[in-house]
């Protein structure tokens, strides 16, 4: 009785055994195949609207461009505030080469290129200009060389050649001026065919215009011609919308009073628009000097004026050593700057970066102020 009880338990236990083992693994394999479910909360009546992206504008969507002379101190330049140094100038030789003055001119290109790359600032070589290397107006020598095929095709290859050997930024065109229309079209298939190469190279061309206005009559200036369509391989076009001293007879009073740059940008805004070509190349030139009532003196720097007296800084005109003197004060370069973006100009230019003054009264950071104000501006739309 005794074994019949005890097989009888053995038995029972078995099959306790068998079937708790049956069941964890019937509960182990049910959780494999059928993964807890998760309460989700309840769906908002409110549609959710994703935000506007903010509006995110360059950090420098102008250009301050600033001519320098090759003599100059590389120092004068406050690389700080400037988008670009356009430095002055290469000389074009009738058969296509090109010319500078000399070694120091070529030690302080290198010194700038230096300086302004330092502070993100791109450096530009300007060929031509008013006056040659070899005497006379720069005009007769360009216009030779941009003439025939052969010596234009080397005075590419030349200027291409020395942007890349001197770590150039790009080439700035000052042809001062064409005179007719076979001018016109040279200096437009030179443009191109300059284009092409140095924009192969991720480089940039510029080109100095004539202001195209009349300071006295405000009228448009026929003897200096230009092919519009050229204007679509450039980068920007810096107008050179002072000098006005010499429409007529000799007004130092004409020199870029405000009403002419007004004519200026009106002329250039309705040509662009017209051509339907980009606003945002245009780049108004403003002069760094003073021009003297009486023709027989020299011109005087702005820097020399402000040293006279910084209160020099809020006017236009300025009576020094018996002789009166006219330019653009502080005030006017203001007016001027925001004239140039209400019009959806590119920027500002400046002749010339040696003739400026330093600290708060400066041109340069006049300029550089207002463009500042006109991205902060945006930057609350």
């Amino acid at each position: 009785m005794k074994k019949h009880n005890l097989l009888l338990a053995l038995v029972l236990l078995i099959t306790f055994l068998g079937g708790f083992l049956a069941g964890v693994l019937f509960s182990t394999n049910n959780a494999k195949e059928e993964p807890l479910k998760t309460k989700q909360a309840p769906l908002s009546a409110k549609k959710l609207e994703p935000k506007a992206k903010p509006k995110l504008y360059p950090e420098n969507p102008k250009v301050l461009i600033g001519y320098v002379q090759d003599f100059r101190d590389p120092n004068v330049v406050d690389y700080t505030k400037l988008t670009h140094v356009i430095f002055s100038f290469a000389h074009p030789t009738e058969d296509g080469g090109i010319l500078l003055n000399g070694d120091t001119a070529l030690n302080n290109l290198r010194t700038i290129v230096s300086k302004a790359h330092q502070h993100d600032t791109k450096v530009m070589l300007a060929v031509g200009g008013w006056y040659h290397i070899q005497g006379g107006e720069s005009y007769k020598y360009f216009k030779q060389a941009i003439t025939n095929p052969t010596s234009r095709t080397k005075l590419i290859n030349e200027l291409a050649s020395i942007a890349e050997r001197e770590k150039l930024d790009g080439i700035d065109i000052d042809f001062e001026h064409p005179r007719s229309q076979d001018d016109a079209q040279n200096l437009a298939i030179f443009t191109k065919e300059l284009s092409d190469k140095l924009h192969a190279k991720n480089k940039e061309l510029s080109i100095a215009v004539n202001s195209k206005i009349h300071s006295v009559a405000g009228t448009e200036i026929t003897s200096v011609v230009y092919d519009p369509l050229m204007f679509q391989h450039v980068d920007h076009i810096n107008i050179m919308a002072y000098d006005g001293q010499w429409d007529g007879e000799y007004d130092a009073a004409n020199l870029s009073p405000y009403p002419f740059t007004e004519n200026v940008v009106n002329y250039w805004t309705n040509l662009f628009k017209t051509q339907n070509l980009p606003l945002e190349k245009l780049v108004l030139g403003v002069p760094c000097y003073a021009q003297p009532e009486d023709p027989a003196i020299k011109q005087i720097s702005y820097g020399t004026i402000i040293k006279s007296d910084p209160v020099n800084a809020g006017l236009d005109t300025v009576n020094i050593n018996g002789t009166t003197y006219h330019y653009n004060g502080g005030a006017t370069i203001q007016r001027k700057t925001k004239l140039a973006l209400d019009h959806g100009f590119g920027g500002m230019m400046l002749w010339e970066l040696g003739q400026d003054s330093h600290g708060v009264n400066s041109i340069t950071g006049t300029i550089f102020a207002e463009l500042k104000a006109t991205r902060t501006d945006q930057s609350n739309l």
